[in-house]
């Protein structure tokens, strides 16, 4: 293996450390929704992100505050030497896309049957450490 080759993997390993991730599946919210939450946290640091969503009202903040719960034992677990005051972890990425979608036919009028499009959505949460002292 070549010496930068061997920097790079290096780089890359330390980059990987310092931030976490975190997905929710199939969440029976519309993604217009939860995007409307999602954008509330969006480059907070977790500690006033946790605020925002724990005293939120909207009943997607309660799933996206258990994400947000997942992602930072995610980073413990990644950085068990490392304390979270010290990291300054940060929301670095918060994506909602549209996931599967259940449809049903509501009668109408005259014969006639509406769909309903149940909609639901994927969330992907990935936190940033601003400081990378490793003690």
């Amino acid at each position: 293996m070549g010496v930068r080759k061997r920097e790079r993997a290096e780089q890359t390993k330390e980059a990987k450390k310092r931030i976490a991730f975190a997905k929710l599946n199939n969440c029976p919210t519309s993604p217009r929704k939860m995007r409307l939450v999602a954008d509330l946290v969006r480059g907070e640091k977790v500690e006033r992100a946790l605020q925002i969503l724990k005293f939120n009202s909207k009943d997607a903040s309660k799933s996206l505050e258990k994400l947000l719960l997942s992602a930072i034992a995610n980073w413990q677990s990644k950085n068990e030497d490392a304390s979270i005051e010290d990291a300054e972890l940060f929301v670095q990425e918060i994506r909602v896309d549209g996931g599967s979608m259940l449809k049903r036919l509501r009668p109408a009028p005259q014969g006639r049957a509406h769909r309903i499009r149940k909609r639901s959505n994927h969330v992907t949460l990935v936190l940033g450490a601003n400081n990378n002292t490793q003690s």
